[in-house]
């Protein structure tokens, strides 16, 4: 049996929670505590239910609660990111519940394609916006200070092109889920009907 069919809530949930956090962050800029914090115990509890304490393999069909555990704390790589003051709250909490969800395999494939969608975006508004020559000075500026004894200072300014970033991890995610299905096994059958 498919390992997504195995688990159909946690990825059932995950859409949910997709759908919901690229609304919230596209209307309000936010992602809710609301959202994330069931989801996450959704994954924990969820994931401890079907599977016991699992394994650490990051196969979805066999999570448990330490698959789930390292799922979070993939996802929570984000959070320190956050801390650090790369991201907002919402999308590191985000990912935490992706990764208590899916499991860190996921996770990664996730907020890899989520940073690519990132990149896409920002391309795309500055040179919409006709900034893409200051932006990218302002950047080379932050890459030379990095360098230096001190902290530089952020590239960002007050006009800086924001994008919703909450919004490209959800599509990542998305683009993850759907290339975990097509990699699933029996998937030819489950989406064809063959």
């Amino acid at each position: 049996m498919p390992e997504l069919l195995v688990n159909f809530w946690a990825f059932g949930a995950l859409a949910t929670v997709l759908v919901v956090a690229s609304v919230t962050d596209v209307r309000n800029g936010r992602i809710y505590n609301w959202l994330t914090y069931p989801a996450i115990a959704a994954g924990l509890i969820g994931h401890t239910l079907v599977s016991g304490v699992g394994s650490p393999t990051g196969h979805v069909a066999d999570l448990g609660l330490i698959g789930s555990a390292l799922g979070m704390a993939v996802g929570g790589a984000l959070l320190l990111a956050w801390l650090a003051g790369g991201i907002g709250g919402g999308d590191a909490k985000l990912m935490v519940a992706v990764g208590a969800l899916t499991g860190w395999r996921f996770t990664l494939e996730a907020m890899f394609w989520g940073f690519v969608v990132a990149a896409v975006m920002a391309v795309a508004v500055m040179l919409h916006r006709k900034v893409a020559r200051r932006t990218l000075a302002r950047i080379g500026r932050f890459l030379v200070l990095l360098f230096t004894p001190g902290r530089p200072a952020s590239p960002a300014t007050e006009d800086s092109p924001k994008i919703p970033f909450g919004l490209a991890l959800c599509i990542g995610s998305g683009v993850a889920l759907v290339l975990a299905l097509f990699r699933s096994p029996g998937a030819g059958s489950l989406i064809l009907g063959i």
